[in-house]
């Protein structure tokens, strides 16, 4: 299929494209907009440490490197992403007990009220989108965004 016919729903390839050129940048305005909660206001915190954060929410005490891949960046730059949150309060380091090389990441008990309220505006927004859908048809959103975010940072991230 050529990108001007359309699919069977209606959308050519070029119309998605122009779709989604409209509308990416959109998306990270209000993604940037998101309002950090009272409670962590007085912190220095942005966008950037939502996904470490995102991550030690979901999955609970975490190395650095396991942290660092993930995230898909390097060990380094994690380290002075919790560096700077530890120093603010809002991480905690401890000695892994059966590694005492390894440093365990935690959030702090007193802001993961705080965190999760964060990251629930946007996941709020995300299971209105995705709920609707079937179980591939989410498989496929989630595929096609990774694939974007690939080819538009070249494969890596920073």
């Amino acid at each position: 299929m050529s990108t001007g016919e359309p699919d069977s729903a209606g959308l050519t390839v070029d119309d998605g494209i122009r779709t989604m050129l409209l509308l990416m940048p959109r998306m990270v305005g209000a993604a940037k907009k998101l309002r950090v909660p009272p409670a962590l206001r007085s912190f220095d915190l942005a966008p950037r440490h939502l996904s470490l954060l995102a991550y030690l929410l979901f999955d609970g005490p975490t190395g650095v490197n396991a942290l660092a891949e993930r995230l898909e960046v390097a060990p380094t730059t994690v380290s002075l992403m919790v560096g700077d949150l530890s120093r603010q309060g809002i991480l905690e380091r401890r000695e892994d007990p059966a590694d005492r090389r390894r440093t365990i990441v935690s959030i702090a008990d007193g802001h993961r009220r705080s965190i999760h309220d964060w990251l629930a505006q946007s996941a709020g927004a995300w299971r209105t989108a995705l709920e609707p859908l079937t179980p591939e048809q989410r498989r496929l959103v989630v595929d096609a965004l990774t694939v974007y975010e690939r080819e538009v940072t070249g494969g890596h991230r920073s």
